[in-house]
């Protein structure tokens, strides 16, 4: 069954981050918790890990792009 990756909330007042390198490609097998991408945002850089174990099938949002909180 997919499962989606959203943007968290990474701050009180932040809106969006930007997707600044994706650790897996598509079709790369996955991990529950191992980290998938790094978002910036204006007050902090971090990794965003795999909320379950799959194959990565699909990258919505490519590096250098920003994504909206819970998109």
């Amino acid at each position: 069954m997919p499962v989606s990756v959203s943007m968290p909330q990474l701050g009180e007042s932040v809106t969006e981050g930007t997707i600044t390198r994706w650790l897996k490609h598509e079709g790369d097998r996955v991990e529950a918790d191992e980290p998938l991408l790094e978002v910036s945002t204006d007050k902090v850089d971090t990794e965003i890990p795999s909320p379950a174990a799959g194959v990565l099938t699909r990258i919505v949002v490519p590096e250098a792009e920003p994504a909206a909180v819970g998109s």
